[in-house]
């Protein structure tokens, strides 16, 4: 199951994917992750596509990743008399707390939380930004708006408050449950909704206890102007850039992404570009060249992962999908511009041991007849430097606990391998690099390959040895005794 290209894939399960034979050929068509999305599907359900990925690793012999996605606190309108109306340019419109049911001048907005914070000239956004309303004077549990875009609003509308950093917290009482339920479960990467501030992703990982590791999603504009810190507080990142496409002008999006993945880059942790890449599959069987060029450029700017979102999760062609995702990333890697534009963005200060041992791995690597970069890593961080590093060359993990093997499935070029025992000296960890490195097809026995570690073994953060190995375990043993 080698893949033949190192962006990872990401695909979440639905209605159109809800079994074993679709699942599994999801995941032989190029799906590396899967994601689980807690607003849509009960707790039943979301177990049972949870077995079902589970019983595929067993199955298939590699290890799989599955993502928990929690919904987040949802901002909506409340009802109208009449089910909807129709808001028109320039009238003026009404948002206040009381329960009564709407009509034409006013509905309910049942979030005091907003009012705290609105100031007159805030914009209001509805229906994903389709009608959007400029607040010319508030309360504590009101605010007049002018209509500035009009059009049909109905019941239960989304509300997006851009201009304003809201005090509401990441975790809703349900994300809550949701997140308990995830862990005890035993997924492994949590990612978090509406993310404003560091702060919410402390609360996260202090609910997680290390079970999974934590995914902040960037959707909104205070997310942007906090990511340095988010960044340091979260294992990944998601560009979430449908909300964070409503909330800011749409052309600010992509110097956005390029910099929050260049971000994420130096900082060796995963980042998942996400929303829309392949929209128009979730109808048709091929996509537009809009969205293959989207999906490329993610790819050329270095992501780790780039997601399917309804295209394999409620649309009709949800294989079809992954397979154009997995054939674009491959056509996009073997062309030679993507090695300029992957070696020329490398901005890496290596400041520390593990920092040198890394870019050494790939500089022998890249100037000798190696086949393959081998790391043994106990936490994921060996693993990690080296993919920071974007080598030409392909990257085998090899975990002796397999939630950092499934954890590092979301991370960039590599191929994540579960040790049957736990390696205690070097000289082992080089014998099962070299026959791992055999056995899934990256090398011969008569070729070479780089092996890192950290002595002593199964501490994590100890990187601090690197040897160049033959793939022939005869000749470790010959070594060993001359």
């Amino acid at each position: 199951m080698r893949r033949l290209r190192k962006v990872k894939v990401v695909a979440t399960l639905g209605p159109a994917s809800n079994d074993y034979q679709t699942i599994r050929a999801l995941f032989e068509a190029g799906a590396d992750v899967f994601r689980l999305n807690m607003s849509h599907g009960s707790h039943d359900e979301i177990a049972a596509r949870h077995a079902i990925i589970r019983q595929i690793e067993a199955d298939t012999g590699r290890a799989v990743a599955v993502l928990v996605d929690l919904q987040g606190p949802k901002l909506r309108v409340g009802t109208f008399a009449r089910g909807e109306e129709e808001l028109e340019d320039g009238r003026n419109f009404r948002l206040d707390l009381d329960p009564a049911q709407g009509d034409a001048r006013r509905v309910s907005l049942p979030h005091p939380e907003i009012f705290q914070v609105l100031e007159p000239g805030a914009e209001l956004l509805v229906n994903d930004g389709r009608i959007r309303l400029r607040v010319d004077d508030c309360g504590k549990d009101f605010a007049e708006c002018t209509v500035m875009v009009g059009g049909t609003i109905s019941n239960r509308k989304g509300v997006n408050v851009p201009d304003v950093v809201l005090p509401l917290a990441a975790l809703s009482d349900k994300d809550r449950e949701d997140l308990i339920f995830a862990c005890e479960l035993g997924v492994d990467w949590i990612a978090l909704s509406f993310v404003q501030r560091a702060a919410d992703v402390t609360e996260a990982r202090e609910l997680v206890a290390g079970r999974a590791a934590v995914l902040s999603k960037i959707e909104k504009p205070a997310g942007v102007k906090a990511f340095a810190e988010i960044l340091a507080a979260s294992d990944g990142i998601m560009v979430a850039r449908g909300d964070l496409g409503v909330e800011l002008p749409v052309q600010n999006l992509p110097p956005i992404q390029k910099r929050l993945v260049r971000q994420c880059r130096a900082a060796a942790k995963p980042v998942i570009v996400a929303t829309q890449m392949l929209e128009s599959m979730i109808d048709s069987p091929v996509p537009t060249r809009a969205e293959v060029s989207d999906v490329a450029t993610a790819i050329y700017e270095g992501a780790d992962a780039v997601m399917l979102s309804a295209e394999s999760a409620a649309g009709a062609y949800p294989v079809e999908a992954v397979t154009t995702m997995n054939n674009v990333a491959i056509e996009v890697e073997g062309d030679p511009t993507y090695r300029e534009v992957i070696d020329s963005s490398r901005r890496i200060r290596h400041e520390t041991v593990a920092d040198g041992i890394v870019a050494a791995a790939r500089e022998i690597a890249e100037t000798t007849d190696i086949k393959a970069i081998c790391c043994f890593t106990e936490s994921g961080t060996t693993a990690a430097l080296v993919a920071r590093e974007r080598p030409h060359l392909p990257i085998i993990a090899l975990a002796s606990q397999p939630a950092t093997a499934r954890r590092l499935c979301l991370t960039w070029g590599t191929h994540c391998v579960v040790t049957d025992t736990p390696v205690e000296r070097f000289k082992m960890a080089v014998v099962s690099a070299a026959r791992a490195a055999r056995h899934y097809g990256f090398a011969t026995a008569e070729d070479q390959i780089v092996v890192t570690a950290g002595v002593p073994f199964n501490v994590p953060g100890t990187t601090n040895i690197l040897r160049v190995a033959p793939c022939d375990e005869r000749l470790i043993y010959r070594a060993e005794l001359e």
